[in-house]
């Protein structure tokens, strides 16, 4: 007998809301807590910037009840993803849930001696109250809180007339019109805005970024939708995976050069493609070894506009502020209007008591998370949506589906603290020593293994079904609807009493 919770989700994003969806259709009673004045995360209309799209196509950009609608394009805007999200809510009842503008100010151990959480909910009067909860589901996700960055020089840039804002606030595009920007960072952000500036009327636009990156395009060799080649398990099984044994690292060394072939074939390809050499953006890192979460898609036009110089590419980063002119690490000075930090966000968990921090993140930033979900020492919490991949809102769904079955103890393989640990330690040698490049974003990036992800999931989960079979299988992206199918092939329960 599973006995009803109730239950406190924090954040009302992609991650949010498959969260409150999974919980309150095993009968809990969930309240969403939103700072912001409305739902979507990322995808707030306040929070975006112009012309911000997905960077996945819109099927593998979806949960698994619900296909985003035959009029989207593959590529689906910013107002269309939260249309899409704030349709999800309501058809589900979760804008009933939802309390916008409230704000985990903080959080400790019942003292009712009950489990659960004390949360300290701000409102936006600014009055503070404290409620209890049985479980509490972090969903704020690898996107919360803005970076920042402060050089010398910054208060004079400012009070000459010059702006400096982040990203995420860039939200207009007449603010370029007749002006000379400056772009910081690598990101798909990063070149979406140099771009706009660019099509807004900009006098000057540069873009600075430490170094050149792989950048994928839509459609590789102008023809194939990356999907089918970056999304499919073949092409994930070229990447040893943790915790295999002699035998596979022998396969892999056996497939080394055949290996080594397709990925020399692909960097080849985009080289082409993109004009890399004459823009002289040409990275120095081999493709297979920076595959993970923060490999950008390529902004149509960005290219096109460093070859032409519509935009001046500057590697480095700043340095400091002097008058009108930004100067770079490298000693470089660009003069500047305006300085648009795309330089992403932290991620962390500011409420969380600090001894509770201490056994959820190491000192070198990486997540002490079983499945990417869930910490032995931390009962009555999860995380949905910290586990980032390419493909967010499928991860963010199947997690809280994962989560909600092992909050209620309902996992077919459900964990113990021991099996837990023992994990926990196993992926963070993987991260730290085998792949390095899988320790990016406290180590909770899935790419390029989502399938894998998936698979340990759906095990976890106890689905009859869980992977498409045979050699097509191989061949094909996510299907949403068939981890749905999947989803609902595994044990059904409902909490009462």
């Amino acid at each position: 007998m599973v006995s009803p919770k109730h239950v406190c989700v924090i954040g009302a994003g992609v991650s949010g809301l498959a969260t409150a969806k999974a919980f309150s259709a095993r009968g809990h009673r969930v309240t969403i807590v939103e700072r912001s004045a409305d739902l979507g995360g990322v995808w707030e209309p306040a929070r975006s910037y112009p012309e911000v799209q997905t960077q996945s196509p819109k099927d593998l950009y979806r949960y698994t009840d619900r296909a985003m609608p035959e009029a989207y394009p593959e590529w689906p805007t910013g107002p269309q993803v939260h249309a899409y999200l704030a349709d999800y809510a309501k058809s589900f009842g979760l804008d009933r849930m939802l309390r916008l503008g409230t704000t985990v100010s903080g959080m400790a151990r019942r003292v009712d001696g009950k489990p659960g959480w004390t949360l300290a909910l701000s409102g936006k009067d600014g009055a503070t109250t404290n409620e209890d909860f049985d479980f509490v589901a972090v969903c704020t996700g690898q996107f919360n809180e803005p970076r920042e960055l402060h050089c010398p020089g910054e208060d004079g840039f400012l009070a000459q007339g010059g702006e400096i804002l982040h990203s995420s606030k860039y939200g207009d595009p007449a603010l370029a019109k007749g002006r000379r920007v400056v772009v910081l960072g690598g990101s798909k952000s990063a070149t979406d805005i140099a771009v706009n500036a660019v099509k807004s009327g900009a006098r000057e636009v540069t873009i600075v970024m430490r170094e050149p990156v792989w950048r994928i395009p839509y459609f590789i060799g102008g023809l194939v939708n990356f999907k089918r080649i970056l999304y499919i398990r073949a092409q994930e099984e070229m990447f040893p995976g943790w915790g295999i044994g002699a035998m596979s690292r022998l396969a892999y060394r056996v497939a080394a050069p055949l290996i080594w072939a397709n990925w020399r074939g692909l960097e080849s390809l985009l080289k082409a493609q993109l004009k890399l050499n004459k823009c002289r953006m040409v990275p120095k890192e081999r493709i297979e070894d920076g595959v993970n979460c923060s490999v950008p898609i390529a902004t149509p036009g960005f290219y096109p506009m460093v070859a032409d110089g519509r935009i001046k590419a500057v590697f480095g980063t700043f340095d400091r502020y002097e008058g009108d002119s930004i100067v770079m690490s490298g000693g470089e000075r660009v003069g500047a209007d305006v300085a648009v930090l795309a330089i992403g966000y932290k991620l962390g968990v500011p409420f969380l008591p600090e001894a509770y921090k201490k056994k959820l993140v190491d000192a070198d930033g990486q997540y002490r998370l079983y499945r990417l979900i869930a910490n032995p020492d931390l009962p009555e919490l999860g995380f949905v949506g910290f586990n980032s991949s390419f493909c967010t809102v499928l991860c963010a769904d199947l997690a809280a589906n994962w989560l909600v079955r092992y909050a209620d103890g309902q996992l077919v393989r459900q964990p113990t603290e021991r099996q837990m640990r023992d994990n926990i330690e196993m992926m963070l040698h993987f991260k730290r020593v085998e792949r390095p490049a899988a320790g990016v974003y406290g180590g909770l990036c899935v790419a390029p293994y989502h399938y894998r992800h998936f698979d340990e999931l759906m095990a976890d989960i106890g689905a009859e079904m869980q992977r498409r079979r045979g050699l097509k299988g191989h061949f094909l992206p996510p299907d949403a609807d068939a981890y749905a199918e999947f989803l609902m092939s595994a044990p059904a329960y409902q909490a009462a009493g």
